[in-house]
């Protein structure tokens, strides 16, 4: 793991892009280290194994920063590692509070989610687990103002960005999150739902590539184009 996590970094820093999914590492890694301040406050989630979160602590060392992790296995591992630098938490988020089925991947714990959706994987190994849901609103202490939210929750995104309404109004903060087939639609989620909640919360959404080089912001129509042609599945929501 340690030689693939080398080679993954050589690559970021060399801008080769073997597959799409580095090249968001790298976009996500870019935009981070450039709109993270020393004390900024994040929220990692869908935290995984933490390679996210532990950019964030690079980034802003003197933060306040929170991991949403549901697996057990993988929230155990994060607590061991971060729990002396950040919030780790058991759950999994949503649009109000209670339990939920979860369907755990077992040959692939990345695609792990609330729901059942497309796996890009032979034989998935599923076991239903049952998980404790929150609203990030409810997580949140009021005097933490947060800066930035990283949301990779296979599909459940919406739900999410709905459960940190108040949040999103009162912060405003930078929001990468991934949305794309395969996945949001087996939530029966709508590019036009993302879009309008975070533009009514006074956000505008942008490529991560477009971000970066300051060019426009996305329409509706255009966000609805991405993700229904599948040409982009990671996103970033911004006041400007």
């Amino acid at each position: 793991m340690k030689i693939k996590n080398i080679i993954r970094g050589a690559l970021n820093l060399l801008h080769i892009d073997l597959t799409k999914n580095l090249e968001y590492d790298r976009l996500t890694n870019a935009i981070m280290k450039k709109v993270l301040k020393v004390d900024s406050n994040c929220v990692d989630v869908g935290c995984h194994k933490g390679e996210i979160l532990a950019v964030m602590l690079k980034d802003a060392p003197n933060g306040k920063h929170f991991g949403f992790e549901p697996i057990p296995y993988l929230y155990e591992n994060l607590k061991k590692h971060f729990a002396n630098r950040a919030t780790i938490l058991p759950y999994a988020l949503a649009e109000k509070n209670g339990t939920s089925s979860f369907q755990l991947v077992k040959n692939a714990p990345a695609y792990s989610g609330i729901k059942k959706r497309k796996y890009d994987v032979e034989s998935p190994d599923i076991q239903e687990i049952s998980v404790e849901i929150k609203k990030l609103d409810d997580v949140i202490p009021d005097s933490v103002k947060i800066d930035l939210i990283k949301i990779d929750v296979e599909g459940a995104e919406l739900g999410v960005l709905k459960g940190s309404g108040n949040l999103i109004k009162r912060d405003k903060p930078y929001i990468i999150f991934e949305f794309g087939l395969g996945a949001s639609d087996f939530y029966g989620t709508e590019p036009a739902d993302i879009y309008n909640l975070l533009t009514d919360g006074g956000l505008k959404i942008s490529t991560l590539k477009s971000f970066i080089k300051k060019g426009s912001s996305l329409t509706l129509e255009t966000f609805d184009q991405m993700y229904k042609n599948n040409s982009e599945y990671y996103f970033i929501a911004h006041k400007s």
